[in-house]
């Protein structure tokens, strides 16, 4: 399996507007934001930041997320590929140290 490199960097934060300010004043822009405290920013033609909300009782994780065009992988899988809500293909697998990486098939 070979990747496309950094498609995007997916950020959790306990508070959706302070986040999305915070990276509006390092020069990202909104490219779009959902009705649950979501969305998604963009700085020049480099990696997309999705951030999304979670409950104030829940640790934060940022993860990147590979670009790949095949789903053929033996890497330890944590997720196999499955379809997600917004339109693509994605697996989450484990690299030597634990960390949790996002593979995104297109």
């Amino acid at each position: 399996m070979s990747t496309e490199g950094v498609q995007a960097v997916f950020l959790e934060t306990h508070n959706w507007g302070k986040a999305a300010k915070f990276f509006q004043s390092l020069g990202f822009e909104l490219e779009f934001a959902t009705d649950h405290n979501s969305g998604q920013l963009r700085n020049g033609t480099g990696p997309s930041l999705f951030i999304a909300e979670v409950p104030e009782d829940q640790e934060t994780r940022m993860r990147l997320v590979l670009g790949t065009t095949t789903e053929d992988t033996n890497l330890d899988l944590v997720q196999p590929f499955e379809d997600t809500h917004y339109g693509t293909r994605e697996a989450v697998v484990r690299d030597p140290d634990g960390r949790e990486w996002i593979l995104q098939a297109r």
